[in-house]
């Protein structure tokens, strides 16, 4: 109090008592004993080690002699769940285990936690019962009387920042991960795989592999590599995969229509349209993601279709690994402006799966996302797209897919096979200049040899085939005025599938009177060159070439020239082929005819 000016200072004294009880306890209450000392001054010094790594230590007089050393109160499912993590991590003791209430007696540590507590059910101790020792009262000394000028004031003292929170020690950051919970522990490996740092199970349980990808981030973001994380560090880590997430918008969407349920990048795209069998998510505010369902009925041969359908997409480079099985298939593709992965799988009939596109300014983002739509996606429902439904799709199998074009060849011609192996014969101007040959779309093929004189390229397939016809040479030229016919891809790449040409042999020699050549009357297009010219019985009589330049002067249509099948066939033993001759008399039906000769004719693309 106060009084002229005179503070006096009372005199107070605190009794503080340690009564020594045990605490209060239920029986959902559960303990995990890990270590017992035969004298409490063993058991202080361990339960204050103890203390440094735990938050929830305790210790307590057992009706042994012995003082036990445990961790708790929990309840019993958490107290299991506790025992099994820190005793997997070894935390803890092995041999420790789930406590047994009833011989607890006094409880010594904490210091103070006992006042007025119950007892454990049948420790024979009651509540208030009288405590073992007072402690001697603290009395604080009476501070002398002090004048103070009426006039003084109060200096006003300069404002203390707080000074920045410690970074916890190791035995702390130990402490506050073993109070974490199995959901928490599993957050905290979902971030970390997230950051692509972690790579195994999302389990919840710290091991060696957990405890790499830690260290690996803590080096990352500039802390000191221990592989446990503190409190801030933990909060460093899920507010950066939190704010990924809400950038990206990831969001389980289920389209009832396709019977598909997927994560996908809700803040890169959005629905634009239904175009069978593909559901188009177009880009969203100039991203460059763009994101196609493919939902459609089939079976493990559609599902081939679809694999060389798709990578004759722009959007799916040619670049990157794939795989094909009889029930799924894969492609990633990488170019120097789009990647892309695609997953599809068959299941019970019905073909489902997704296509995920991204410009090179997304890259850093876009495996993340791979992942979750791959983790994520699964077919729901007994439906695939209906195929009335949208504006179904109908240029080249699909030509347009979220505006993206389908990638065309720098130039495509016909060829026909010569052997069971799938080796093929074409144009030179066919291969000429190409990075890369293909053949009816799909398997690749090199070039065997080119004769530039006569104009004649063989190819040779990455991987044997199994052509469904292959030529055979007529030996006997034919005369003037006999009937022929030529099977080519007329329309290159725009119809995919050979036509049949038919006209006369109009002369044995050139124009100029060229002895390995021959003059067609037939109306052939640029796409039939390196096609097969077939007479009535179906034998090769010839290739036909490119039509020739003629010095400005502007040949009738059905003028066509090919390369005489004796000549042709010459070339090829010379360079270690086999062609071989013709057996056939008579001639076909000409739909007979027709099916022979298409079937031994392939189309011939060169890419860029």
């Amino acid at each position: 109090m106060r009084r002229a000016g005179v503070w006096v200072c009372v005199a107070v004294t605190v009794v503080v008592a340690s009564l020594g009880m045990v605490q209060s306890a239920s029986a959902q209450e559960a303990y995990v004993q890990i270590e017992a000392q035969p004298s409490l001054r063993a058991a202080e010094e361990r339960v204050r080690a103890y203390s440094g790594v735990f938050p929830d230590v305790a210790g307590f007089a057992m009706d042994t002699g012995w003082y036990a050393i445990a961790l708790g109160p929990f309840s019993p499912a958490e107290a299991e769940r506790r025992l099994e993590v820190l005793r997997g991590e070894r935390m803890i003791p092995a041999d420790s285990y789930l406590a047994d209430t009833s011989r607890f007696r006094q409880q010594f540590w904490p210091v103070g936690a006992m006042l007025g507590a119950e007892t454990f059910p049948g420790s024979g101790i009651s509540q208030g019962a009288a405590p073992e020792a007072i402690a001697p009262p603290v009395v604080l000394e009476t501070l002398p009387e002090t004048t103070l000028p009426e006039t003084t004031l109060p200096e006003i003292a300069e404002p203390v920042l707080p000074e920045p929170e410690p970074e916890e020690t190791l035995q702390q950051a130990r402490a506050g991960e073993a109070a974490l919970t199995s959901a928490e522990r599993q957050l905290l490996q979902t971030a970390l795989q997230w950051q692509g740092f972690y790579t195994a199970a999302i389990d919840g349980a710290f091991g060696p592999g957990t405890r790499a990808s830690m260290a690996a981030w803590q080096a990352a973001a500039g802390h000191d590599e221990t592989g446990v994380l503190t409190s801030r560090q933990r909060t460093e880590l899920l507010d950066g995969y939190r704010a990924d997430l809400a950038a990206l918008g990831l969001e389980s969407v289920t389209d009832a229509e396709a019977g598909i349920e997927v994560t996908m990048p809700t803040a890169l795209v959005e629905f634009s349209r239904y175009e069978p069998p593909f559901v188009h998510y177009t880009e969203k505010a100039g991203s460059g993601v763009q994101v196609i369902l493919v939902s459609q009925q089939g079976d493990a041969s559609s599902l081939a279709g679809l694999y060389d359908l798709l990578q004759t997409l722009e959007a799916i480079p040619l670049e990157g690994p794939r795989s094909l099985s009889r029930d799924r298939f894969t492609i990633e593709g990488v170019s120097a402006s789009v990647q892309s992965y695609t997953q599809v799988e068959l299941r019970g009939g019905l073909i489902k799966g997704f296509i995920l596109t991204w410009t090179p300014a997304q890259a850093e983002r876009m495996p993340r996302v791979v992942e979750a739509m791959k983790t994520s996606f699964r077919g729901i429902g007994d439906r695939a797209l209906d195929a009335s439904l949208g504006v179904p799709s109908t240029e080249s199998g699909a030509a347009l897919m979220a505006g993206l074009e389908v990638r065309r060849p720098m130039l495509a011609r016909s060829g026909f096979y010569i052997d069971a192996g799938g080796t093929v014969v074409t144009t030179a101007e066919a291969v000429a200049g190409c990075s890369r040959i293909t053949l009816d779309g799909g398997p690749e093929a090199s070039v065997a040899f080119v004769d530039a004189a006569s104009g004649v390229a063989v190819l040779r397939p990455a991987q044997r085939l199994a052509p469904p016809a292959t030529a055979e040479f007529r030996s006997a030229p034919l005369r003037a005025g006999s009937e022929v016919a030529v099977a080519g891809f007329a329309y290159a790449d725009v119809l995919q599938a050979p036509v049949m040409t038919f006209g006369s042999l109009a002369e044995t020699q050139g124009l100029n009177g060229e002895p390995d050549l021959a003059r067609l009357a037939l109306a052939a297009l640029p796409g039939d060159a390196g096609g097969p010219v077939v007479d009535a019985s179906g034998a090769v009589t010839g290739m036909l070439l490119p039509r020739a330049h003629t010095d400005g002067r502007v040949l009738p249509a059905d003028v066509s020239f090919a390369l005489n099948g004796g000549v042709l066939a010459t070339l090829l033993a010379a360079n270690g082929f086999s062609p071989a001759p013709s057996t056939g008399t008579g001639a076909m039906a000409a739909e007979d005819l027709t099916d022979h000769s298409l079937k031994m004719t392939v189309l011939v693309s060169c890419w860029e």
